[in-house]
């Protein structure tokens, strides 16, 4: 899996923090940052969730 975070998009929700926190964080401005671009297969779920739950569809997964 790999995922890819466009932060051009990102509206600052911190919904992927909550989601998958230790595959995204939040700057200072509340922009998610991408922690781990490749995360384990057990993180799958949390990550597919955090997709999910971006209401500026700023997280696409590869693979």
């Amino acid at each position: 899996m790999k995922v890819i975070l466009d932060q051009d998009k990102c509206v600052a929700s911190g919904q992927c923090v909550v989601a998958a926190d230790d595959v995204f964080d939040q700057d200072d401005d509340g922009i998610a940052v991408l922690l781990d671009p490749t995360p384990s297969s057990d993180r799958a779920d949390d990550v597919e969730q955090a997709a999910a739950v971006c209401p500026a569809l700023a997280i696409r997964i590869l693979g």
